[in-house]
This record gives structure tokens, sequence and C-alpha cells, in this order.
């Protein structure tokens, strides 16, 4: 189920010459939600976000330093903001949308959904061409573009607020095992640190933890999936495609 539209966001106005940008973070990791949000802000001041050095959120990096310079950019930019919307779906649901091959269409049904829930725009700009093109017929103002997250102010800062929103939920999902796990790093996407914490949760309790997105074709989580079956972790043609690679 998407979710609601919010209680009408605190807005400072409805000024006409607003610019929305919408983002998303989230959309690859195998843990956690994912998060769409959408910044308004004056076209005057689209100007100050640079100069705030907001930019696209993947290019800070991963690090605390990095988490902690986007919570500051996050704040600031809700206090330049007109309107700030942040739409959550959780893990279960972006698995069954996956299934049904409609990420996409999750996608453009939140961009709508926040559209709505905001004051009107003289511009929207979204990022990605493909994924937010079919919403420009809706919405002639709209215009779906590569790296809007690198181009335009709106849209970076869009990036970051969503970005801070999955960290904080991501560490709040992880927060619940390290106590009996240790630290967990990888951020939830795909890579040997989020491997290696799911492989610990399912040889401690024998089975995958909350928030895992079960549908992604990985095959860390193709062998757990086998596993909790009672079938051998690897299947026999994985075997010889293994042994086959192996150096001579």
């Amino acid at each position: 189920m998407l979710p609601r539209p919010p209680e009408r966001p605190t807005e400072r106005s409805s000024l006409p010459a607003l610019h929305l940008g919408i983002d998303e973070a989230g959309r690859g990791p195998v843990i956690g939600p994912l998060v769409l949000s959408g910044v308004w802000v004056r076209a005057e001041h689209r100007a100050k976000l640079r100069d705030l050095g907001v930019k696209d959120s993947k290019s800070f990096g991963s690090s605390g330093k990095a988490q902690k310079r986007r919570a500051q950019l996050a704040e600031q930019i809700r206090g330049m903001a007109s309107c700030v919307v942040v739409l959550t779906v959780d893990a279960a649901e972006v698995s069954r949308r996956v299934r049904l091959g409609e990420l996409n269409l999750l996608e453009q049904e939140l961009a709508e959904v926040i559209v709505a829930s905001g004051p009107p725009s003289l511009r929207i700009v979204a990022d990605g061409a493909r994924l937010f093109g079919p919403l420009c017929a809706r919405h002639p103002q709209l215009r779906a573009l590569d790296r809007a997250d690198v181009n335009h102010p709106c849209v970076a800062a869009a990036s970051i607020v969503a970005k801070v929103e999955r960290d904080a939920q991501f560490h709040s999902i992880v927060e619940r095992f390290e106590a009996e796990l240790g630290p967990i790093r990888g951020g939830g996407y795909v890579n040997d640190d989020t491997a290696a914490f799911l492989r610990a949760y399912f040889d401690r309790f024998g089975e995958l933890p909350p928030d895992v997105r079960d549908s992604w074709n990985w095959p860390v989580l193709r062998e757990l999936h086998r596993r909790r079956a009672g079938l051998p972790a690897v299947q026999p043609a994985e075997q010889l495609s293994l042994l086959e690679t192996e150096p001579s």
C-alpha cells in the first residue's frame, strides 16, 4: 500500500515561481526502505542551495563524516524550502512490487503523491528520464532528466533529504541486531558487508532478518532461500560453474 499524502505539509507560502525537485534514495539496497522526497524552493533560492554546498547526495560518500554533513544540509534545506514532503515504502512492499515488475510504477505513483501534497509548482524536475518521463503527459511543467540531481539544486536537495531519512531508518533497523551480531556495515546495499550480516543473522536465527527485500535477485539471497528450504546452499549447476572457473 502506498503511503497516504501527508496532512497538508508545513508551507511558508504558495507563491508562484516555486520549483519542485523530486528524487529517491534506496532503490537498490537489499535491506531497508525506499524513500522519495520532494523539495519546493523559490526560484531565487536555487543559487543559495548551491552556496550551501547542496549537491547529489551520493557525491558525499558513505563515511560517518559524510552522513553528518548530509544531515546538516538536510536541516538547512528544510529551513530554506517552501515545502518538503518525504514518503517511505517498506521493504515488503518494495519486494511485492518488484515481483510484479512494477518498481518504476511504484516510484511514479510516489511522485504523483508528492506533487499532489504540496503547493503549485511553476516547474517540476525529477531525476530519471525514463523513470519519470511518463508523468510529463499529466504534468506539462515536469521535466524528467537523467543526472538531474547533479544539474538542478532543487533535485540535489531532494536527494539529500531522502538519503538522510533512509540512513536514519536503516540505522534503526541495524541497532536492533548489533548487540548480538556486532557492527553491521554496508548500508544494506549489495556488498560483502551486507552478505556477512545476512549470513550471520541466518546462522543465528534460521531465517532472513526483517526489512529484507527477499525478491532481490542476488546470489546471497538465493543461497539463504535454499538453506531455509533445507536444500544445499549452492545448486549442483552452480557448483560445476564454480569448479570450471577456478584457476588451473
